[in-house]
């Protein structure tokens, strides 16, 4: 019976292997096969860095293989807006769709201090602009123009977000907001921002944008030269080549009471990583500089791993 079954699978596989030839899909499969039998980091001390919570996760398999209080509460600041731009894109049926921001919109934002992108009320902008607002340069206000369009209110989509969480296992966070701003009743953990970010990955969409270093927009009708947005992560990251492989995108946060937070990812020796970061005190950029820490040291052993 074993060997019936031991059989048919390499049938298959072989079948696979065909029918993927005959595609033009030989290289890719073969790459695949490759990528299968290459050794891994499976294990690394993360240890050492400033951020008193860390995942480091394997995008593929979302296999963790290192961690500081990973699984501990903590204020996610501004990397709420993972979650935010994915619900939004998912809900979204034209993100060429033009929003008229409203006077309504920014009410409160600038009491909060909060960090906005720039748009102003009675701007019409394109929804695919306002995702990139949320996710460069971290603006609250596209953010709350997202929640009203596709909700009715920012209440009504965090609702969304939570249900969202809820069926990705995210069993440590709870949303209050789109944005991030602080509220003791709105928390997670590295491990759930990490899932979190490995789903979102899987949208081309929101790949195209987290990976993106600036975005311009296209004229409106109150800024008729556009508006360019930058990466609060890139424009604080001098080089993003680290040992065996390059940081591909991530999401800052900073509150007085998150501290500075960075859900970032890389690929290393061809194997894409996820590395969230949250509390990290101080002055500086000590969330970027974990992730250069880290990155370097998994290139460093995967580099080791493929010396043995």
């Amino acid at each position: 019976m074993v060997f019936c079954i031991a059989v048919e699978l390499i049938v298959v596989l072989v079948l696979v292997l065909v029918v993927g030839w005959n595609y033009g899909m030989g290289t890719q499969l073969f790459g695949w096969i490759e990528q299968m039998r290459k050794p891994v980091v499976k294990e690394l001390d993360i240890s050492g860095i400033n951020s008193p919570y860390a995942v480091l996760m394997q995008v593929r398999g979302g296999r963790v293989i290192g961690e500081i209080n990973g699984e501990e509460k903590m204020y996610p600041a501004s990397m709420t807006k993972i979650m935010t731009t994915i619900v939004a894109i998912e809900n979204l049926k034209d993100l060429e769709q033009e929003i008229t921001l409203t006077n309504e919109m920014f009410e409160g934002l600038y009491e909060q201090d909060a960090t906005q992108a720039g748009f102003q009320p009675g701007e019409t902008v394109r929804a695919i602009d306002l995702l990139y607002g949320v996710m460069l340069p971290s603006g609250a206000e596209c953010c709350i123009a997202l929640a009203d369009t596709i909700a009715g209110s920012e209440a009504d989509f965090v609702t969304l977000m939570n249900e969202k969480a809820a069926k990705l296992g995210m069993t440590g966070t709870n949303f209050c907001d789109t944005t991030g701003l602080h509220d003791a009743n709105h928390y997670s953990t590295a491990r759930d921002i990490a899932v979190l970010l490995k789903y979102a990955l899987k949208d081309d969409t929101f790949r195209e944008i987290i990976e993106s270093p600036y975005h311009s927009t296209p004229g409106t009708n109150i800024h008729p030269d556009g508006i360019t947005f930058y990466s609060t992560m890139f424009k604080n990251l001098s080089d993003t080549a680290v040992t065996d492989g390059k940081i591909m995108g991530g999401k800052t946060g900073y509150t007085g009471e998150a501290g500075h937070c960075l859900a970032s990812f890389a690929e290393i020796d061809g194997t894409e990583y996820i590395l969230v970061t949250g509390g990290a005190s101080g002055t500086g950029i000590p969330h970027i500089n974990d992730a250069v820490t880290v990155y370097n040291r998994l290139g460093a052993a995967a580099q080791a791993l493929k010396e043995e």
